[in-house]
């Protein structure tokens, strides 16, 4: 039986480094385990999509950011970029790390599909 998909929308960037990293964790335990899984990024979210920008630890024990990025990709996991938010913010699409690519609402439907999804909104 197939696993749902999971589909995690992240508002928030560095200034909440605590919501980063648990939103982080609940899109690496998906694609960890094999579900396919989007991050959808949006407002301050867009920043951590440049090569370097996602960096810390939020709290003492917690797993860093840039490790759980590495985990995430390395489990095949996709970020869609608002491209809105990216561009007001004037960002560089040549520095959007490996698994990250500019998209909307349309293309987030359009991953999501008609089947069963699990959503996580942060």
């Amino acid at each position: 039986m197939a696993l749902n998909k999971a589909a995690i929308s992240l508002t928030t960037g560095l200034e909440d480094p605590e919501k980063v990293t648990v939103a982080l964790l609940v899109a690496v335990g998906a694609a960890e385990q094999g579900r396919p899984t989007l991050m959808f990024m949006t407002k301050e979210a867009v920043r951590l999509v440049q090569s370097g920008v996602a960096v810390g630890v939020a709290c003492e024990g917690c797993p860093s950011i840039p490790d759980l990025m590495a985990r995430y990709a390395a489990a095949g996991g996709e970020m869609l970029v608002c491209p809105i938010c990216f561009h007001a913010k004037q960002l560089d699409a040549d520095h959007l790390v490996l698994n990250a690519g500019l998209g909307g609402t349309v293309q987030l439907w359009e991953w999501i599909g008609d089947g069963p999804a699990v959503t996580f909104s942060y």
